[in-house]
């Protein structure tokens, strides 16, 4: 065997000896947090790949769960911390237990390990804590990251510490349970940060309602804000009208802002979960369909209708009544109303829809010279009195003007002129111009031209009459 190959085996080794030298330890110390799969399980041990050059190792008694069962098989992960190093192995725990001395304590403070404490008595101020068959301080401030309501809740229970303070050789401990929570809701925090992309969906649960919008509980220690205005493709008038604190919802990511340091504004979306109904607006509806809609805003020149969630239609108010004179929209709907309303015209681009209230009800002059004639006699209302004449509603949709000059010439016109609006008149049709939409009337007992010649002739004769017998009387006193 030559030199360099005698060399080569000699450094080989020395690396392999290396592995297991002093060295190795200095990639893992005491306290350290460890993230690791399970590559063994023996009967009493359990082995975790650390990341290093040696294996840890943890009790199994400490990780079985109340029933004796062991909730890890080979191959999960596990979160332990490293509470020694000796024997080439790395010793790991879920925390420090009632095995070990003081130096054990001053071991988890320096390194701030946790340690495991059962909680045995409420007393002034805070609780009294048994860990290492020590007893400890927890201010009820720091027992839980809630406030703390019963604190009796927490006696006889075992939780994980951190000790803040360790001082007259272990006669004073005291322990931290929220640092240690916060901590660990710290670490979730940015791991689920990091996982974290615009266009996710996830579910969370409502915790704060604000006028502007709702922030949602996504994970342990994240929150998001979802905007009232990506709460529902309808619009909303508080976030009070779909959501509460305590719902479950789920959400969209739509955006990940950077605000300083690890915070980040994350933004959320409930509308943007489901497709945009505007998109496929026009696979559902066409021009002369009828549909009931709400009426959710209106204004003086129309009212726009919800037809469906998020989708609105404006009736503007030329296309709400053939049966009236709309002067504003709120004279013939009101917010909250169910209204007939026909489509006119779809612009899914615009996001604008055309729709029209009377035509869904119908055209009253439709049909019009199948319901009346020239020369049909027929009640109508006053609907309003101008000098140049009357207007007269025959039906809803439908009215007539009779001109001042056939009033004249009604036998008794004074009596027509003492008529008020909103009561009935006979008249008589006298030209129906459906183009226009126009009805000309006539009193319905005006006098024709043979009764002119009628009245006028009787007349005459009657004058003639009296005159000849008051001529045969004066001649008869003679």
């Amino acid at each position: 065997m030559s030199d360099t190959e005698n060399n080569n085996d000699r450094m080989s080794m020395a690396e392999l000896l290396d592995s297991y030298g002093p060295e190795s330890k200095s990639s893992v110390r005491i306290g350290d947090k460890i993230h690791g799969k399970i590559i063994s399980i023996g009967k009493e041990s359990l082995f975790v790949d650390t990341g290093s050059k040696m294996d840890g190792v943890v009790d199994i008694a400490e990780l079985v769960e109340d029933g004796g069962e062991l909730p890890y098989k080979v191959g999960d992960s596990i979160d332990l911390y490293v509470v020694a190093i000796r024997h080439g192995e790395i010793i790991l725990s879920r925390a420090l237990t009632g095995v070990g001395g003081i130096e054990q304590l001053k071991d988890a403070y320096r390194e701030h390990l946790p340690i495991e404490g059962r909680v045995t008595e409420t007393c002034k101020g805070g609780f009294n804590v048994e860990v290492v068959k020590r007893r400890a301080f927890c201010p009820v401030s720091q027992i839980d990251t809630i406030y703390v309501e019963t604190p009796a809740d927490y006696v006889g229970k075992s939780f994980r510490f951190l000790i803040t303070e360790f001082s007259e050789g272990g006669k004073n401990i005291v322990l931290s349970r929220r640092t240690l929570l916060e901590k660990e809701q710290e670490e979730a925090r940015q791991a689920f940060i990091a996982t974290l992309e615009v266009g996710n969906v996830c579910t969370g649960r409502v915790s704060r309602i604000m006028p502007y919008g709702a922030f949602v509980k996504i994970s342990a220690g994240t929150e998001g804000m979802v905007h009232i205005s990506e709460m529902s493709w309808s619009r909303l008038g508080t976030p009070e009208e779909v959501l509460h604190v305590g719902d479950e919802i789920t959400v969209k990511i739509v955006g990940i802002e950077e605000t300083g340091g690890s915070a980040r504004k994350i933004s959320l979306s409930m509308k943007q979960v489901g497709a945009d109904p505007w998109s496929t607006v026009a696979e559902r509806y066409k021009y002369g369909d009828k549909i009931t809609g709400t009426a959710v805003r209106c204004m003086d020149y129309g009212v726009f209708v919800e037809i469906e969630p998020g989708i609105e239609g404006l009736v503007h108010i030329s296309e709400m009544s053939y049966k009236k004179r709309v002067a504003k929209a709120q004279d013939m709907v009101k917010v909250g109303d169910r209204v007939e309303v026909m489509v006119k015209e779809i612009d899914p681009a615009a996001r604008r829809i055309s729709l029209s209230m009377k035509d869904a009800e119908g055209d009253p002059w439709i049909g019009i010279s199948e319901k009346y004639r020239v020369g049909q006699k027929i009640e109508g209302i006053i609907e309003k009195k101008e000098k140049f004449g009357y207007f007269v509603t025959l039906e809803p949709g439908i009215t007539g003007l009779l001109p001042k000059s056939k009033i004249a010439r009604h036998h008794d016109p004074a009596s027509l002129e003492k008529k008020q609006v909103s009561e009935s008149i006979s008249v008589i049709i006298e030209s129906i111009d459906k183009d226009q939409r126009k009805v000309t009337l006539a009193p319905g007992d005006a006098l024709g031209e043979d009764d002119w010649k009628t009245f006028s002739g009787g007349a005459r004769q009657t004058v003639s009459s009296l005159g000849e017998k008051l001529q045969k009387a004066l001649q008869k006193k003679k």
